[in-house]
């Protein structure tokens, strides 16, 4: 076994990219009861977006580059704000529950900020 099993990686030890994973599971549980015909729209897209928060997540941090980092944690961000905007639309169609929307949204700031943390320290404090 690598020095990498036994430690994990990197990423693995971020508070941001734990809450990604957990999004992306509750954005999964969200649309499993959206209709059928929502497969191909809003269901794929909700999941592929949450699920692409924490694969940038995981992939900036591996960047030596700190302009690469800071590329990669923008599009995680990019990519709540899609999130947003979709589950927006979906409650607005009735998909999703009045009191799951708020819930979701506050986790997403909450996430945007840390995001915002971790680009001003890939950029070294400065900005």
């Amino acid at each position: 076994m690598s020095e990498t099993d036994e430690q994990g990686f990197g990423f693995e030890r971020l508070e941001i990219w734990r809450r990604a994973r957990d999004l992306a599971a509750a954005i999964y549980e969200v649309t499993g009861s959206f209709p059928k015909q929502e497969v191909y729209g809003l269901t794929m897209q909700l999941r592929r977006a949450s699920v692409s928060v924490a694969a940038n997540i995981a992939e900036g941090t591996s960047r030596i580059s700190r302009r690469d980092q800071v590329r990669f944690f923008e599009i995680a961000y990019g990519s709540l704000s899609e999130i947003a905007a979709i589950l927006q639309i979906a409650a607005d169609q009735g998909l999703v529950s009045e009191g799951r929307l708020p819930q979701l949204r506050s986790e997403m700031q909450r996430m945007c900020r840390m995001l915002s943390g971790l680009r001003r320290s890939a950029l070294g404090g400065t900005e």
